[in-house]
């Protein structure tokens, strides 16, 4: 397998140390298990190793015609006879290409078909798995799992395997046709072999030093442009003048790598030219033994043709043995490539949908959450018998300081996690019980941090409902503000937003989630922060929206306006993973407890400016601007 820059793999014929520490377990299972990808293809994998093996066979002609060229044409002068021999040499080596071009289109065809299955595959199984997955492994692994893993099985079918099997078929019959033309000559060309492998074993031992080291400084310069040269990194470069240091640390890295480079190039020219003269060694041996044996006259059945034969054989030897001494290194690395994408396979999903899930309607029916306790880490608990219902019908806000578990409250509806223990009800049943897919179609959730794809405003609208009129998606578009937005923009609706929506600012990104949220039309409705990234004309002109699309919806808000507060039915107060208060807006004020102290520390430098304790909607009208939320 060639190495792949970042994935610690070394140069053919030697095992890092990283690999060696992770040597994947080879047992029959595994081997099944990686057959079974092959199976669909078996016959196809008949036609490949036929054409290997014919390959092989017609691969031998050209020599064995060489000798009766020397011995039959060229001796006797036969004219003819070496026209027609030329011809015949010309035409096995048309034929050998043929094949090779077959074998070379089928092995293609297999591992294309099997990187098609397991994409398939793979991409199917991460789609379910949880949303724990995503946030715990990191995004660069899943990425390399998908693409540089499965893509490298390639290589694995059409090089490794191809190659075992070709380098022993051309071995085989390769050593079969030297010891029948002359025993004697055979063992003199594979004498040589040894000579071969040390000295390649050896400044191959070096090479791979030189390319680790290259390798490490490469990923430190790829490491350094994609932080200076990417849009976050490029505009703090400018902020703070950095521009000629970035450019020193970047000639200083690239100096280095130069060095190594033009270190590794040097240590295998040399390399070359000792690999270079070893393998002339074979050749000048068995014309000096087969010379000998004809001036001896110690074989008289040894011709000039016979030796030229298995010149010419003995150098079709040397590289397929070399190739197949690093058997174990390849055979090693396939199973471990296979090994890091099984791994993936075998991570089960824990949030799936219960075989004959319950779909009632969820409209306006009671959340409950009955001693709920949850936890991403054991050791840390973010949730500790949190109890409270939402009545069907109404919208209740949640507040709370930074980290007290606000989002993870709302998170458990939609079953993006479950409980560790206790319960969340919609309706009195379980949301673990309900059909996984009719739970989340009816839960319409509007999150701090909103996400587009990178296509037009109209496929990310459509991905709420994929078959909206454009009626409906420009009454949405009105509801959340954004429809005039659009209508200014050149192509409309069919604009481009941009990798994440990056071409659109963070108000408009947020009016075209409430805009995707409105259009689903679900029955239970989840703010978390919907309007955190708007101004303050922004909010109040979806404000009315808003609160239409709550009517008649249970709703929960993850407040961070007082306005929002103001006119929930209910407060609910979290603090270390609790429910510490509930109440509304003015008897929490009231009761003096943590409430008191989140709204006074928010609004702190107004009151003292103002000198009283504004409340309601007069007091939002004269601090909307200085008000970033609970």
């Amino acid at each position: 397998m060639p190495q792949q820059p970042g994935r610690g793999l070394g140069p053919r014929g030697f095992l890092t140390d990283e690999e060696k520490e992770n040597l994947p377990k080879v047992d029959k299972k595994l081997l099944r298990r990686i057959l079974s990808y092959l199976k669909p293809y078996r016959l196809q994998f008949v036609l490949v190793f036929a054409a290997i093996l014919l390959s092989a066979v017609v691969g031998l002609l050209p020599s064995v015609i060489t000798g009766k060229i020397v011995d039959e044409a060229l001796i006797n002068k036969d004219l003819t006879l070496l026209i027609r021999l030329l011809l015949m040499a010309f035409a096995t080596l048309a034929i050998s290409q043929i094949i090779g071009v077959l074998e070379t289109y089928i092995n293609a065809w297999i591992s294309q078909k099997i990187i098609f299955d397991m994409k398939n595959q793979m991409y199917h199984h991460l789609q379910y798995m949880p949303h724990s997955f995503f946030t715990t492994e990191k995004q660069g692994d899943i990425i390399t799992r998908m693409n540089t893993d499965i893509s490298g099985v390639s290589t694995v079918i059409s090089g490794t395997l191809s190659n075992i099997v070709s380098n022993a078929a051309v071995v085989a019959t390769t050593l079969a046709a030297l010891f029948t033309m002359s025993w004697k000559l055979a063992i003199v060309g594979v004498i040589i072999i040894p000579l071969l492998i040390l000295p390649t074993k050896r400044v191959g031992k070096n090479q791979w030093k030189i390319r680790s080291d290259s390798q490490g400084k490469s990923d430190e310069m790829n490491q350094l442009i994609n932080e200076s040269l990417s849009v976050s990194g490029s505009v703090l470069v400018k902020l703070f003048t950095r521009e000629e240091r970035e450019y020193e640390r970047f000639k200083k890295v690239n100096a280095e790598l130069t060095a190594l480079n033009l270190k590794e190039q040097r240590s295998g020219s040399w390399f070359r030219v000792v690999m270079g003269m070893f393998t002339q060694v074979g050749p000048l041996l068995i014309y000096f033994a087969g010379g000998y044996l004809i001036i001896s006259r110690m074989d008289t059945g040894l011709t000039v043709g016979t030796i030229t034969a298995m010149v010419a054989l003995i150098n079709r030897l040397y590289r397929p043995v070399q190739s197949l001494l690093n058997l174990q290194v390849d055979f090693t690395r396939s199973l471990a490539l296979f090994t890091r994408i099984f791994e993936y396979f075998d991570m089960k999903s824990s949030i799936v949908s219960p075989e004959n899930g319950v779909k009632p309607d969820v409209t306006c029916k009671d959340i409950t959450y009955e001693h709920v306790a949850f936890s991403y880490d054991p050791k840390i608990p973010i949730l500790k018998d949190v109890n409270f219902t939402v009545p069907g019908g109404r919208m209740y806000a949640i507040v709370g300081p930074s980290g007290s578990g606000k989002s993870t409250v709302v998170n458990l509806i939609p079953r993006l996690y479950d409980v560790n223990s206790g319960a969340v009800k919609i309706g009195g049943t379980d949301v673990r019980d309900f059909d996984l897919n009719w739970l989340r179609n009816n839960v319409g959730v509007v999150t701090q941090e909103t996400y587009l794809f990178n296509g037009t405003i109209r496929e990310n609208l459509l991905y709420a409902k994929e078959d909206a009129t454009e009626e409906e998606l420009i009454k949405a578009c009105k509801n959340a503000s954004i429809h005039g937005f659009i209508l200014n923009q050149p192509d409309g609706y069919d604009t481009i937003v941009g990798n994440r929506g990056l071409k659109l600012s963070g108000g408009e990104k947020q009016r075209l989630s409430i805009a995707r949220v409105i259009l689903k039309n679900p029955k239970i409705l989840i703010l978390d922060e919907a309007t955190s990234a708007l101004d303050s004309i922004s909010e109040n002109a979806i404000q009315d929206a808003l609160e239409l699309l709550m009517q008649g919806r249970t709703s929960i808000v993850i407040a961070h306006r007082l306005s929002t507060i103001l006119k929930a039915d209910c407060i609910l107060v979290v603090k270390d993973g609790v429910i510490a208060e509930q109440g509304d807006h003015d008897s929490l004020l009231k009761a003096g407890g943590i409430y008191k102290e989140l709204y006074e520390t928010q609004f702190r430098r107004i009151l003292d400016l103002e000198g009283n304790e504004a409340t309601g909607s007069d007091y939002w009208d004269t601090v909307e601007e200085e008000n970033n939320g609970f």
